[in-house]
């Protein structure tokens, strides 16, 4: 007997795309992420294929995975294809679509940073990025979801 093992493109998936961080916006905590903050973990990581997609941060809940992660002008540009074949990824797919869910956050270590007396605000320079969430409710709150496949109406956030 031969056993198939489904290959990605067997996968149906649920794509969509955002911003996980936005460059000098400072997030609830009062952390600031500078310019550039990511480039030495996505090479040392491999780009996408080196992070995952997480639910609320649960490494219990892989969700999907990361088809393209780069750092352009704005932040940390993500676009990520859930697993349509996995409950909880079906789930997370029709509330993206709905609006009802659009939250993203980063999981990280911070490798290098310096406090910013002035702003009352601590500027991260160097982030070990190993993870990327969907989440309810981002400690960042313009980290958000741009557009779902398939979504009647493809929201912008900026």
């Amino acid at each position: 007997m031969i056993e198939h093992h489904p290959s990605k493109a067997d996968v149906p998936v649920g794509e969509f795309d955002g911003y996980a961080s936005l460059f000098g916006q400072p997030d609830l905590g009062r952390d600031v992420v500078a310019s550039g903050a990511f480039g030495e973990s996505l090479a040392r990581r491999g780009g996408a294929a080196g992070i995952r997609l997480l639910w609320q941060h649960d490494p219990s809940q892989p969700i999907g995975v990361w088809t393209e992660i780069r750092q352009d002008q704005h932040g940390l540009y993500v676009r990520g294809a859930l697993n349509l074949s996995v409950a909880r990824g079906g789930e997370l797919f029709a509330l993206l679509q709905q609006g009802a869910l659009g939250g993203l956050s980063i999981g990280y270590r911070t490798q290098k940073s310096y406090a910013d007396a002035r702003h009352s605000v601590r500027i991260l320079t160097r982030i070990d990025l190993w993870e990327v969430s969907l989440v309810t409710f981002p400690l960042l709150p313009s980290a958000r979801v741009l557009r779902v496949a398939g979504s009647p109406s493809n929201r912008r956030h900026s």
